[in-house]
Protein backbone atom coordinates (compact mmCIF):
# COMPACT_ATOMS: atom_id res chain seq x y z
CA UNK A 1 0.00 0.00 0.00
CA UNK A 2 1.19 3.53 -0.71
CA UNK A 3 0.88 4.76 2.87
CA UNK A 4 2.88 1.80 4.14
CA UNK A 5 5.56 2.60 1.60
CA UNK A 6 5.59 6.31 2.53
CA UNK A 7 5.80 5.59 6.25
CA UNK A 8 8.43 2.90 5.82
CA UNK A 9 10.57 5.25 3.75
CA UNK A 10 10.08 8.02 6.29
CA UNK A 11 11.09 5.66 9.08
CA UNK A 12 14.27 4.74 7.29
CA UNK A 13 15.20 8.39 6.71
CA UNK A 14 14.32 9.38 10.27
CA UNK A 15 16.48 6.62 11.71
CA UNK A 16 19.48 8.34 10.14
CA UNK A 17 18.70 11.67 11.80
CA UNK A 18 18.22 10.63 15.40
CA UNK A 19 19.88 12.26 18.46
CA UNK A 20 18.45 12.01 22.23
CA UNK A 21 16.15 12.94 25.88
CA UNK A 22 14.01 15.42 28.36
CA UNK A 23 11.40 16.70 31.18
CA UNK A 24 8.37 19.14 32.89
CA UNK A 25 6.44 22.53 32.82
CA UNK A 26 3.47 24.75 33.68
CA UNK A 27 -0.04 23.59 32.74
CA UNK A 28 -1.39 24.83 29.40
CA UNK A 29 1.72 26.93 28.79
CA UNK A 30 4.48 26.32 26.33
CA UNK A 31 7.61 24.90 27.95
CA UNK A 32 10.43 27.28 27.03
CA UNK A 33 13.67 28.58 28.56
CA UNK A 34 17.37 28.44 28.08
CA UNK A 35 19.15 25.13 28.30
CA UNK A 36 21.54 26.19 31.03
CA UNK A 37 20.22 24.13 33.97
CA UNK A 38 22.46 21.08 33.62
CA UNK A 39 22.95 20.78 37.37
CA UNK A 40 19.22 20.92 37.99
CA UNK A 41 18.65 18.32 35.28
CA UNK A 42 21.16 16.00 36.93
CA UNK A 43 19.45 16.48 40.28
CA UNK A 44 16.10 15.67 38.67
CA UNK A 45 17.65 12.53 37.21
CA UNK A 46 18.79 11.34 40.61
CA UNK A 47 15.39 12.14 42.07
CA UNK A 48 13.62 10.25 39.30
CA UNK A 49 15.78 7.17 39.76
CA UNK A 50 15.12 7.15 43.49
CA UNK A 51 11.37 7.35 43.04
CA UNK A 52 11.12 4.71 40.32
CA UNK A 53 11.15 1.76 42.72
CA UNK A 54 7.70 2.61 44.06
CA UNK A 55 6.33 4.06 40.84
CA UNK A 56 3.44 2.90 38.72
CA UNK A 57 4.18 0.27 36.07
CA UNK A 58 4.85 1.91 32.71
CA UNK A 59 3.26 0.79 29.45
CA UNK A 60 4.94 2.01 26.28
CA UNK A 61 2.18 2.23 23.66
CA UNK A 62 3.45 1.95 20.10
CA UNK A 63 2.26 3.73 16.99
CA UNK A 64 1.32 2.88 13.42
CA UNK A 65 3.56 0.09 12.06
CA UNK A 66 5.29 0.21 15.46
CA UNK A 67 6.51 -3.30 16.18
CA UNK A 68 7.43 -3.96 19.80
CA UNK A 69 11.15 -4.17 19.21
CA UNK A 70 11.20 -0.60 17.90
CA UNK A 71 10.34 0.57 21.42
CA UNK A 72 12.93 -1.49 23.25
CA UNK A 73 15.40 1.45 23.41
CA UNK A 74 13.07 3.65 25.46
CA UNK A 75 11.84 0.64 27.46
CA UNK A 76 15.46 -0.24 28.27
CA UNK A 77 16.11 3.31 29.51
CA UNK A 78 13.08 3.12 31.77
CA UNK A 79 14.08 -0.29 33.12
CA UNK A 80 17.59 0.99 33.81
CA UNK A 81 15.99 3.76 35.88
CA UNK A 82 14.12 1.16 37.91
CA UNK A 83 10.68 1.19 36.28
CA UNK A 84 8.56 -1.88 35.59
CA UNK A 85 7.97 -1.62 31.86
CA UNK A 86 5.98 -3.44 29.20
CA UNK A 87 5.41 -2.61 25.54
CA UNK A 88 1.97 -2.60 23.94
CA UNK A 89 2.01 -3.19 20.19
CA UNK A 90 -1.19 -1.96 18.55
CA UNK A 91 -3.43 -4.71 17.08
CA UNK A 92 -2.76 -5.18 13.36
CA UNK A 93 0.12 -2.72 13.77
CA UNK A 94 -2.38 0.10 14.19
CA UNK A 95 -3.96 -0.05 10.72
CA UNK A 96 -7.45 -0.69 12.10
CA UNK A 97 -10.00 1.40 13.97
CA UNK A 98 -8.38 3.43 16.76
CA UNK A 99 -11.42 2.80 18.96
CA UNK A 100 -10.94 -0.96 18.66
CA UNK A 101 -7.26 -0.59 19.47
CA UNK A 102 -8.29 1.39 22.56
CA UNK A 103 -10.58 -1.43 23.70
CA UNK A 104 -7.71 -3.87 23.36
CA UNK A 105 -5.46 -1.48 25.31
CA UNK A 106 -8.07 -1.35 28.06
CA UNK A 107 -7.84 -5.12 28.49
CA UNK A 108 -4.06 -4.97 28.46
CA UNK A 109 -3.96 -2.27 31.15
CA UNK A 110 -6.16 -4.44 33.38
CA UNK A 111 -3.80 -7.38 32.82
CA UNK A 112 -0.81 -5.28 33.85
CA UNK A 113 -2.60 -3.95 36.92
CA UNK A 114 -3.59 -7.48 37.95
CA UNK A 115 -0.08 -8.84 37.41
CA UNK A 116 1.64 -6.03 39.32
CA UNK A 117 -0.97 -5.25 41.95
CA UNK A 118 -0.82 -1.60 40.94
CA UNK A 119 -3.93 0.57 41.08
CA UNK A 120 -2.75 2.73 38.19
CA UNK A 121 -0.31 2.68 35.29
CA UNK A 122 1.65 5.32 33.42
CA UNK A 123 1.33 5.48 29.64
CA UNK A 124 4.26 6.58 27.48
CA UNK A 125 2.85 6.74 23.97
CA UNK A 126 4.18 7.34 20.48
CA UNK A 127 2.36 8.66 17.41
CA UNK A 128 -1.00 6.89 16.92
CA UNK A 129 -0.54 5.26 20.32
CA UNK A 130 -1.24 8.64 21.90
CA UNK A 131 -4.68 8.79 20.28
CA UNK A 132 -5.45 5.18 21.19
CA UNK A 133 -4.51 5.93 24.80
CA UNK A 134 -6.55 9.14 24.91
CA UNK A 135 -9.63 7.31 23.62
CA UNK A 136 -9.14 4.71 26.34
CA UNK A 137 -8.83 7.35 29.05
CA UNK A 138 -11.71 9.52 27.85
CA UNK A 139 -14.29 6.94 26.80
CA UNK A 140 -13.36 3.54 28.25
CA UNK A 141 -12.82 4.21 31.95
CA UNK A 142 -9.08 4.77 31.79
CA UNK A 143 -9.21 8.06 33.70
CA UNK A 144 -9.29 6.15 36.98
CA UNK A 145 -6.53 3.75 35.97
CA UNK A 146 -3.91 6.06 34.48
CA UNK A 147 -1.66 8.31 36.52
CA UNK A 148 0.64 9.89 33.89
CA UNK A 149 0.07 10.19 30.15
CA UNK A 150 2.99 11.17 27.93
CA UNK A 151 2.64 11.43 24.15
CA UNK A 152 5.62 11.63 21.82
CA UNK A 153 4.72 13.04 18.41
CA UNK A 154 1.03 12.11 18.52
CA UNK A 155 -1.25 13.88 15.99
CA UNK A 156 -3.65 15.09 18.69
CA UNK A 157 -5.38 17.46 16.26
CA UNK A 158 -4.66 15.35 13.16
CA UNK A 159 -2.01 15.67 10.48
CA UNK A 160 -1.89 16.91 6.90
CA UNK A 161 0.28 13.92 6.07
CA UNK A 162 -2.86 11.80 6.39
CA UNK A 163 -4.94 14.26 4.35
CA UNK A 164 -2.36 14.42 1.56
CA UNK A 165 -3.13 10.88 0.34
CA UNK A 166 -6.65 11.93 -0.54
CA UNK A 167 -5.35 15.18 -2.02
CA UNK A 168 -3.17 13.19 -4.39
CA UNK A 169 -6.27 11.42 -5.67
CA UNK A 170 -5.43 8.05 -4.12
CA UNK A 171 -8.59 7.72 -2.07
CA UNK A 172 -9.17 8.42 1.60
CA UNK A 173 -5.86 7.30 3.09
CA UNK A 174 -5.72 4.41 0.60
CA UNK A 175 -8.45 2.70 2.64
CA UNK A 176 -6.48 2.56 5.91
CA UNK A 177 -8.95 3.25 8.72
CA UNK A 178 -6.47 4.63 11.27
CA UNK A 179 -5.04 6.99 8.67
CA UNK A 180 -8.52 8.30 7.91
CA UNK A 181 -9.09 8.85 11.62
CA UNK A 182 -5.80 10.78 11.96
CA UNK A 183 -6.77 13.14 9.14
CA UNK A 184 -7.45 16.69 10.24
CA UNK A 185 -11.19 17.13 10.79
CA UNK A 186 -12.01 13.42 11.15
CA UNK A 187 -15.06 12.44 13.19
CA UNK A 188 -12.88 10.50 15.63
CA UNK A 189 -10.73 13.56 16.38
CA UNK A 190 -13.86 15.71 16.69
CA UNK A 191 -15.13 13.35 19.39
CA UNK A 192 -11.75 13.02 21.06
CA UNK A 193 -11.12 16.77 21.23
CA UNK A 194 -14.68 17.81 21.99
CA UNK A 195 -15.25 19.20 25.47
CA UNK A 196 -12.45 18.36 27.88
CA UNK A 197 -9.57 16.88 25.90
CA UNK A 198 -7.61 16.02 29.06
CA UNK A 199 -10.18 14.46 31.42
CA UNK A 200 -9.71 13.10 34.92
CA UNK A 201 -6.83 13.54 37.35
CA UNK A 202 -4.31 12.22 34.82
CA UNK A 203 -1.14 14.27 34.43
CA UNK A 204 -1.16 15.03 30.69
CA UNK A 205 2.09 15.82 28.87
CA UNK A 206 2.89 16.07 25.18
CA UNK A 207 6.31 16.24 23.54
CA UNK A 208 6.77 17.46 19.98
CA UNK A 209 9.63 18.39 17.65
CA UNK A 210 10.00 20.83 14.74
CA UNK A 211 11.55 18.08 12.62
CA UNK A 212 8.54 15.74 12.84
CA UNK A 213 7.94 14.52 9.28
CA UNK A 214 4.58 12.86 10.01
CA UNK A 215 2.77 15.31 12.29
CA UNK A 216 2.11 18.48 10.31
CA UNK A 217 1.60 21.15 11.42
CA UNK A 218 3.87 20.30 14.34
CA UNK A 219 1.71 22.17 16.87
CA UNK A 220 -1.07 19.65 16.20
CA UNK A 221 0.85 17.35 18.56
CA UNK A 222 -0.13 19.57 21.53
CA UNK A 223 -3.17 19.46 23.82
CA UNK A 224 -5.10 22.13 25.71
CA UNK A 225 -7.11 22.12 28.96
CA UNK A 226 -4.26 21.95 31.46
CA UNK A 227 -1.79 19.79 29.55
CA UNK A 228 1.94 20.38 29.71
CA UNK A 229 3.17 20.80 26.14
CA UNK A 230 6.91 20.48 25.55
CA UNK A 231 8.54 21.55 22.31
CA UNK A 232 12.04 20.04 22.28
CA UNK A 233 13.55 22.97 20.38
CA UNK A 234 12.08 25.54 22.80
CA UNK A 235 14.63 24.21 25.27
CA UNK A 236 17.28 22.92 22.91
CA UNK A 237 17.22 24.96 19.66
CA UNK A 238 19.97 22.94 17.98
CA UNK A 239 18.49 19.55 18.81
CA UNK A 240 17.40 17.64 15.69
CA UNK A 241 14.77 15.00 16.44
CA UNK A 242 12.55 13.28 13.89
CA UNK A 243 9.25 11.47 14.40
CA UNK A 244 10.79 8.09 15.20
CA UNK A 245 13.69 9.83 16.90
CA UNK A 246 11.39 10.86 19.75
CA UNK A 247 11.52 7.32 21.14
CA UNK A 248 15.32 7.17 20.82
CA UNK A 249 16.38 10.71 21.69
CA UNK A 250 18.17 11.27 24.99
CA UNK A 251 16.81 14.77 25.58
CA UNK A 252 13.26 13.59 24.98
CA UNK A 253 13.81 10.77 27.43
CA UNK A 254 14.83 13.22 30.16
CA UNK A 255 11.38 14.81 29.77
CA UNK A 256 9.67 11.43 30.05
CA UNK A 257 11.63 10.54 33.16
CA UNK A 258 10.94 13.87 34.85
CA UNK A 259 7.21 13.63 34.12
CA UNK A 260 6.98 10.13 35.57
CA UNK A 261 8.81 11.30 38.69
CA UNK A 262 6.56 14.39 39.07
CA UNK A 263 9.70 16.51 38.81
CA UNK A 264 10.04 19.93 37.21
CA UNK A 265 10.66 19.64 33.48
CA UNK A 266 14.15 20.81 32.59
CA UNK A 267 15.35 18.86 29.55
CA UNK A 268 19.01 18.00 29.34
CA UNK A 269 20.02 19.21 25.88
CA UNK A 270 23.24 17.20 25.95
CA UNK A 271 21.74 13.83 26.88
CA UNK A 272 22.52 10.92 24.58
Amino acid sequence: MLLRTILAATAAVTALLVPATAAHAEPTTETATTAGATGAAEAATAEATGLAAGADPVIVVGGLIGISIAYEPIAARLRADGYRVSIYQLPNLGFGDIRESARALSSYVDQVRAATGAAKVDLVTHSEGGLVSRWYVKFLGGAGKVDHYVSLGSPQQGTYVANIINFLGLGSCAGIVACQQMSIGSSLLTDLNGGDDTPGAVRWTTVRTWQDELVRPVDNAALADGATNVLVQAWCPLRIVGHLGLVLDGTTYTVVRQVLADAAIRPNCFAI
